[in-house]
């Protein structure tokens, strides 16, 4: 003979059963929810290691664009399929100790006649349009630089005055270059794409 359940008993074992389908349905999210950041984790690690570098400028031999401590997404990726171009800000490592990293605008490209007379920049026998160098920042150097050999590049910094770039040490082997400034991240205020 069976006893029918009174509905006390109906009702703790309805509570048991959604505590059960609760307590489930929680591990159930938790697994997924750790799953969710392990992938993020994972793309994090490969974006960064694979194709963007985070760096931080030192130096303001590239003001105005970019300031000193600005951080700095660099794209290592860009330049293994892409041409480098005139204009891009390019990461390289610094020819006089490879252990350094130095950060400059590409001016001058592979087979380029270049000259620098009063501080203007001359292709091909042809002023350079530069906006991105203001005139307080100029300087007044004047150089035949010549043309600019096969796989190497003619690099400047925006801030005339303050850098140390080609005009010191020479054009940049296309190996030593391996990335592209990308975007700023930090701080804020500066964020967004590096020009």
């Amino acid at each position: 003979m069976m006893s029918e359940e009174t509905p006390q008993e109906k009702a703790e074992q309805a509570g048991a059963e959604t505590a059960g389908a609760t307590q489930e349905w929680s591990l159930r999210e938790v697994r997924q929810w750790l799953r969710d950041v392990v992938v993020a984790v994972l793309v994090a690690v490969f974006v960064i290691v694979f194709l963007y570098q985070p760096v931080k400028v030192e130096g303001t031999s590239m003001q105005p664009g970019l300031q000193n401590h600005d951080r700095l997404f660099v794209n290592k990726f860009v330049y293994d399929f892409g041409k480098i171009h005139r204009g891009d800000i390019v990461v390289f490592r610094y020819p006089l100790d490879p252990k350094k990293s130095f950060i400059k605008r590409v001016i001058g490209l592979p087979g380029d006649r270049l000259s620098i007379v009063d501080g203007h920049v001359f292709i091909n026998g042809k002023r350079l349009h530069e906006p991105y160098v203001p005139l307080r920042y100029r300087d007044r150097t004047s150089m035949m630089v010549g043309v600019i050999p096969p796989h190497e590049y003619f690099v400047m910094g925006d801030h005339r005055n303050v850098s140390e770039d080609s005009r010191d040490f020479g054009p940049v082997p296309r190996k030593d270059i391996y990335g592209e400034a990308s975007l700023v991240y930090w701080p804020l205020n500066y964020m967004g794409m590096a020009h």
